[in-house]
């Protein structure tokens, strides 16, 4: 946000006499949202890859634990099934973020 306030747009905004109020909502604060939702997106992608490794170290029941039993066990399918279940998680967290990008900057 601090970095958003430097640029030359804000400085053209104040030397219109907008408030500060109206430039910070409304046009600094959706430039600097675009990198926050980013980050946002990668760290939901990240927590689903570790839940194989946080459910298997605590024993916690869940699709980690599950793809861990079946690698074990070499149960192909339900192996399978699992990825793809994480897989359209990710893929969903990703149309989040992209449709978020629209919402923010249109």
């Amino acid at each position: 946000m601090l970095d958003e306030l430097n640029k030359e747009y804000v400085y053209t905004a104040r030397s219109q006499g907008l408030p500060e109020w109206k430039i910070i909502f409304k046009y600094t604060l959706k430039n600097a949202l675009i990198p926050t939702i980013t980050i946002v997106g990668l760290q939901l992608g990240r927590l689903l890859g570790g839940t194989i490794i946080i459910e298997t170290i605590f024993g916690w029941p869940g699709v980690g634990l599950l793809i861990f039993e079946h690698i074990n066990a070499r149960d192909f399918p339900v192996l399978q099934a699992a990825v793809l279940l994480l897989a359209l998680f990710f893929v969903g967290i990703n149309l989040i973020v992209d449709l978020t990008y629209r919402l923010v900057n249109p």
